[in-house]
């Protein structure tokens, strides 16, 4: 296994982090989780190099709970293990948070439910504009340094979902040891995308990415003819292996979570964890994801290059956010996962369906689009 620093926090961890989001289940439940089967690929993981864990509260919940089983049962099985051999991620509930109390009380919970002293590296879960205006009203900020201050976590640092101005804005607003990002080689022009990797890095921020493989999509979910050109190159590499190359290749990434179901899975990505290293993707790699992006790319049902000529809209319809889950569900032939991201992702005010068809976004396009109808396309299969 190889290791690596996160960032300024002077902390070095597996290469590969342990996501504690999708341990195996019971009878489709999110919150029975199946214990021995999680409990052997934990084992598996350390034995073979793996000390970063990452877990949150709501992980494994069921639906009439705030609370996951995932930080619990982590507790429980690595209490067998000094305590100086891992490291434990977890984040703040922000969605929960109605005042600076509520943020002691839930880390108080935390560290309970974790069988700890304390939390190694501690997130804001999940910031975007709303979230962070929020905490930053009950002020956050105090929180984190009392709770570093009093050895409850030892780093601060925060999950994100929003676009890179914000992004920009909260790691410049605090003196944060690391940060967590959605990136894969399909999301490098979103969210932070490239640019925020390397901006949260020329800050000496550790940057640990979060869906590498985008929700298994870029694993074995690829649609039958992009998979064939992955199985066709060489040298041979699985799609999960060649995604996850695409990020050890670069120096800015300071680990890689994967929230892995299967042991096989784990073996695969334990694999390919020790050999991929920064400069280890080929010209002939970069040329295959390239391919794949592309193809992918091919099958949006909507031309939206995301320029947001047409925004903002007067009715506050969020018109690319809107059409990047319908085709992001075209692209991976799974309309009901994009439902899913459509409701978590775009705020309900800002629906296709509050268009009022006044045209005007039409008018400044640069692509042409049929925005009107296509809104209507996206009410259709993601809000009917």
């Amino acid at each position: 296994m190889q290791y690596r620093k996160i960032g300024k926090t002077g902390e070095r961890a597996s290469a590969l982090g342990f996501g504690c989001m999708r341990f195996p289940i019971i009878d489709g439940k999110a919150h029975q989780i199946d214990e021995k089967r999680a409990t052997a690929m934990i084992r598996y993981a350390i034995n073979h190099g793996v000390d970063y864990f990452d877990t949150a509260y709501p992980y494994h919940k069921s639906d009439r709970s705030k609370k996951g089983r995932s930080e619990p049962f982590l507790g429980k099985v690595l209490r067998d293990f000094p305590r100086d051999e891992f490291k434990i991620a977890t984040k703040l509930p922000s969605w929960l948070v109605k005042s600076k109390k509520d943020m002691d009380i839930y880390l108080d919970d935390q560290l309970r439910r974790l069988r700890t002293d304390y939390i190694d590296l501690y997130l804001l879960h999940g910031l975007a504009a709303a979230s962070w205006k929020n905490l930053r009203g009950h002020k956050v900020l105090d929180f984190l340094d009392d709770a570093l201050s009093d050895g409850r976590i030892r780093h601060a640092g925060f999950s994100f979902h929003d676009e890179l101005p914000l992004f920009k804005e909260i790691v410049d607003a605090y003196d944060w040891g690391f940060c967590q990002i959605q990136y894969n080689y399909m999301d490098e022009d979103n969210q932070a995308g490239t640019k925020g990797l390397k901006y949260a890095a020329s800050k000496k921020l550790g940057v640990i990415v979060m869906e590498p493989l985008l929700g298994g999509f870029l694993g074995n979910k690829l649609p039958r003819d992009i998979r064939r050109k992955v199985d066709r190159a060489a040298p041979k590499r699985t799609p999960a292996e060649l995604a996850l190359r695409f990020l050890w290749d670069k120096r800015e990434v300071s680990l890689v979570l994967s929230g892995m179901t299967t042991m096989s899975q784990l073996r695969e990505n334990v694999r390919t964890a020790d050999k991929a290293k920064p400069g280890c993707l080929t010209r002939g790699e970069k040329a295959l994801i390239d391919k794949v992006r592309k193809g992918l790319k091919s099958k949006s049902m909507i031309p939206c290059t995301g320029c947001k000529y047409c925004m903002p809209c007067p009715s506050g319809v969020d018109i690319p956010g809107c059409f990047e889950q319908l085709n992001h569900g075209h692209m991976y032939n799974d309309i009901s996962y994009a439902k899913r991201a459509y409701a978590w992702t775009v705020n309900p005010k800002s629906r296709a369906s509050k268009c009022t068809e006044c045209g005007k976004c039409e008018e400044l396009c640069p692509q042409g689009i049929k925005i009107r109808d296509n809104l209507k396309d996206v009410v259709k299969e993601l809000e009917g």
